[in-house]
């Protein structure tokens, strides 16, 4: 039997893994499935269609498959999806989906998710991210791998963020930001690209030098968005090393709302 402490409250309905830990007072709606090894600590509650993996660790004081904050939402069966390996610190609210667009928030796998951050309804976040305390998205957003978001970082609806991209404190995005981009500001600029986390992450020289010319491309160069695209997208040919990498930022750029822009 799951380790559930007596004074929490589990609908019978509920999935969850023999090896489930919940704390005292949680309440866990009906719907809710939890994977092996998950622990859940006190006073949080779960609910609406929400699926749990492995081995998460979500502390206390968390609101997890809520309904979204969207006044068209009309009791429609959407959902919320963590995967597995995800770190959930104290207050933290995330909802499920709306029926307008994907019907389901998701959440991958490894992120480190720190205190009071929100995500909205068909927010959709990639894997080995980490948003620092306070970061808030709204509904639609989409975060790549290896997203670093400082604290108190603000994201309207509907903006993308790319692979390896980060944020400063305080920072506050109405544009699309580019992979491996670094921004700051109220709104957003870019400042530079993200070299020391790369190079953490085991880039070589090489592929760094081609994220170097793909951020002079983009930032310095006085270019259109059109024209940093072409030349980004020749890139690879000089160095086949990269080839990754540009069809990482080609392929963000060609996906770009042109009513929205990219932080520039």
């Amino acid at each position: 039997m799951a380790n559930i402490h007596p004074t929490a409250v589990v609908d019978p309905a509920a999935e969850l893994d023999a090896s489930v830990s919940i704390g005292p007072y949680t309440v866990i709606g009906p719907h809710v499935k939890v994977g092996a090894g998950t622990t859940i600590g006190a006073h949080c509650v779960i609910e609406g269609h929400t699926t749990i993996g492995r081995d998460n660790r979500i502390f206390q004081f968390n609101s997890l498959g809520a309904i979204p904050q969207d006044k068209k939402y009309a009791g429609e069966p959407c959902e919320l999806i963590i995967g597995d390996r995800n770190t959930i610190r104290e207050f933290c609210t995330f909802n499920i989906g709306s029926p307008g667009d994907l019907g389901k928030t998701v959440v991958g796998d490894d992120n480190w998710i720190m205190a009071y951050v929100h995500l909205a309804h068909d927010c959709v976040v990639g894997n080995k991210t980490i948003f620092a305390n306070n970061s808030q998205l709204a509904g639609h957003v989409q975060v790549g791998d290896w997203v670093i978001l400082g604290g108190f970082t603000v994201v309207h609806q509907f903006v993308r963020i790319g692979d390896h991209a980060m944020t400063a404190m305080c920072s506050l995005l109405f544009a699309d930001l580019p992979p491996f981009v670094m921004c700051q500001g109220q709104p957003a600029q870019a400042r530079s690209m993200n070299f020391e986390g790369l190079r953490r992450r085991g880039f070589s020289a090489e592929r760094i030098a081609v994220v170097k010319r793909m951020h002079k491309a983009l930032y310095r160069d006085d270019l259109t968005l059109d024209l940093a695209r072409q030349r980004i997208g020749g890139l690879a040919a000089e160095v086949p090393e990269a080839q990754q990498d540009v069809d990482l930022m080609s392929g963000f750029l060609d996906q770009v709302n042109p009513q929205r822009g990219i932080v520039r």
